[in-house]
């Protein structure tokens, strides 16, 4: 079989249907990797891996949280013949000050980039900082809903980068020359705090959205009050810990690097963004 087209793992998700539409705006044939594709594709029965595979000459991969697939993932796709893959990992994954070496999102992307670095193929690691889109379609949707963001985040900030950012970095990757052994650091142009981001939010959408810092406790009781299961919930707030400790702040240079523009900014995203009714 040809190896003409590009798996798009995830590729419904913030980051992958963006991928997935940016490979097709340059003709590039995909196949979206999802349990309810026309081929499907699930992390958790690796009996969908192989048709899935055939035929594929490049995989953008985004990860199943908390688990370690990655690897075998990848070892199934070299055997099938892709040539080159694109992870999306994390910023500051190999970085103690972000997370323990041992916690599970940390092991997922840990044990990720080195499957593809050992692959022997054509390789690109993306790590971005926290996605400008968390607040219109992730994490922080329903909080911008009700107009009032809670979070253990202090007075941190984040250099929010734009999905749409993530994304072509990952098209240029997967089709273009002069990407493979690169790691590129994703972020946006300029950190801003989360009373901030609020308050660019706010203007933009008319409502008086606000943010309120909580404790890190009170932040995990709130979540298991709302149903999260406890080990999530403390998850949740150990992944805010960064943010809080300015650990999200710095400005890398991989949008410049990979593509030869400056990223787009908050206010971009802001403009652009379909905001929760």
């Amino acid at each position: 079989m040809r190896m003409n087209a590009t798996l798009v793992i995830g590729g419904t998700g913030t980051t992958g249907r963006r991928v997935a539409a940016g490979l097709r705006e340059q003709g590039v044939a995909v196949r979206v990797g999802g349990r309810r594709a026309p081929v499907p594709f699930e992390w958790t029965d690796p009996a969908t891996w192989d048709r899935a595979l055939d035929g594929v000459g490049a995989v953008y991969v985004v990860p199943l949280d908390g688990a370690t697939l990655t690897g075998p993932l990848v070892e199934r796709a070299v055997r099938h013949g892709v040539e080159r893959v694109v992870l999306l990992s994390a910023r500051g994954i190999d970085a103690p000050e972000f997370a323990a070496a041992d916690a599970p999102l940390a092991r997922t992307h840990l044990f990720g980039e080195r499957a593809v670095r050992e692959s022997g193929v054509t390789w690109t690691i993306l790590r971005p900082t926290w996605f400008a889109q968390n607040f219109s379609e992730g994490f922080f949707r329903d909080a911008v809903r009700a107009a009032e963001i809670r979070l253990p985040a202090g007075e941190g900030a984040a250099a929010f980068v734009d999905a749409g950012d993530i994304a072509a970095v990952a098209v240029a990757a997967l089709t273009g020359d002069g990407h493979g052994g690169q790691v590129y650091e994703l972020s946006g142009p300029r950190p801003l705090t989360m009373a901030e981001a609020a308050a660019e939010i706010g203007a933009a959408t008319g409502r008086d959205v606000r943010y309120v810092p909580v404790e890190p406790d009170a932040f995990v009781a709130e979540l298991v009050t709302a149903g999260w299961p406890p080990a999530d919930a403390a998850d949740h707030a150990a992944a805010v810990a960064a943010l809080r400790d300015g650990l999200d702040a710095p400005v890398s240079d991989g949008v410049r690097r990979a593509l030869g523009r400056q990223p787009r900014s908050f206010a971009e995203f802001v403009a652009a963004a379909d905001w929760p009714g």
